[in-house]
């Protein structure tokens, strides 16, 4: 078996595309969310769908040619390992600077092109997301980048990690510690499922411009 083969679909792909397990010396199935836990591994494509099906096709012990004990919800335990270091590498990525906090500040990073991402508390009122939302379609219509939204933390979570109080929405800036935050934000968005709204909105403005561009 190839060393970043998918148990679970047989395909071979990028190690950012997967995640990578290992046995412990429980013989218990523990993610290796960092890829560096010694002893032979076997990776699952980085979705939840794929993990949780590989636990209940009892597929880890056939990869490992051993018993093995699953853990009841593998499935919850490897989206809190992603949360928390999305989390953790948001916190660092604001002591460097490299986030702004508030809707105001946010839309400005968004409308100068400054921002890499925005991030969305689960809490954040339609109006908020809208205004944002806006800022974000017009970069994109004058031809600055596709900044995309993500709505992954709690308010809470937010706030514990940026050091703030009532954090709901925040702007990641395009610095090395922003990049950094992205990795692991777009991890955890790809292992619950993405974000096809988003993506959606931003395939609109690039047809709606290709269109006025062929009326002209």
């Amino acid at each position: 078996m190839n060393d970043r083969t998918c148990i679970v679909t047989r395909r071979q792909a990028e190690a950012d595309e997967l995640i990578r397990f290992v046995v412990g010396p429980d013989s218990a199935v523990v993610p290796d969310i960092k890829r560096n836990l010694p002893g032979r591994g076997c990776w699952v494509t980085a979705d939840r769908l794929h993990i949780e099906k590989a636990a209940a096709k009892n597929l880890f012990a056939r990869a490992f040619k051993a018993q093995v004990t699953v853990p009841a919800d593998l499935g919850g335990m490897v989206d809190g390992l992603l949360s928390r270091s999305a989390l953790g590498m948001l916190g660092l990525a604001r002591k460097a600077g490299a986030v702004v906090l508030g809707a105001a500040k946010v839309e400005g990073a968004v409308r100068d092109g400054q921002a890499l991402l925005v991030l969305h508390a689960a809490e954040a009122a339609d109006d908020g997301i809208r205004k944002i939302s806006q800022a974000r379609r017009a970069t994109v219509h004058l031809g600055g980048p596709a900044i995309l939204a993500y709505k992954l933390f709690s308010e809470a979570d937010l706030s514990l990690a940026l050091g703030g109080t009532n954090v709901i929405h925040a702007a990641v800036l395009a610095q090395d510690a922003g990049q950094a935050v992205e990795k692991r934000v777009v991890a955890l968005d790809r292992y619950r499922g993405g974000t096809p709204n988003d993506l959606a909105m931003l395939a609109a403005v690039a047809d709606e411009d290709e269109a006025a561009e062929d009326m002209e």
